[in-house]
């Protein structure tokens, strides 16, 4: 059942925090709620590098397993950014997490044989989000749109694989 979890999890996950971070951008959601979305997600990452660590030892799932261990650490930083205050700890969080799938799903993209458009198309569209979001904070939202359009493509396409 825990495989299933690891395996089918961030299908949902992965749009449903883009949604909150989006939610807490236009002020829908509170502070409090997005330090505690930080620590459920340090908890699920660690669980899932913990469980998955020797699945993922080979090919582009090593390169997802790195992306795992440092977005964790991110996570982390955003947390102690919540507790202790500075707000670049929670802009290296945000960005990481903006910008470490963007390029796992290109790197993927190119990995894997054949075509690889909910990769490649996502992990572009994520990245452009980035841009979006750095570039115009007027935009913020729409930047965030797009991140998480171009990660959730990438992670259905992964959970249909599996």
């Amino acid at each position: 059942m825990l495989r299933r979890l690891r395996e089918t999890g961030p299908g949902l996950l992965v749009p449903l925090a883009w949604s909150v971070v989006a939610a807490a951008h236009v002020g829908a959601v509170s502070s409090h709620a997005l330090f505690v979305a930080h620590v459920v997600m340090a908890v699920l990452l660690a669980t899932f590098a913990v469980t998955g660590w020797t699945e993922m030892s080979a090919g582009v799932l090593r390169a997802w397993r790195t992306i795992i261990a440092v977005g964790l650490a991110a996570t982390v930083l955003g947390v102690v950014g919540f507790v202790a205050g500075p707000d670049p700890l929670l802009a290296v969080s945000l960005y990481a997490w903006m910008g470490l799938p963007a390029l796992g799903l290109l790197s993927t993209g190119r990995a894997i044989g054949g075509p690889a458009p909910a990769y490649l198309g996502g992990g572009t569209v994520a990245a452009l989000g980035i841009v979006v979001y750095a570039a115009a904070p007027s935009f913020a939202v729409l930047g965030i749109a797009l991140v998480g359009l171009g990660q959730t493509a990438g992670i259905l396409d992964a959970v249909v694989r599996h």
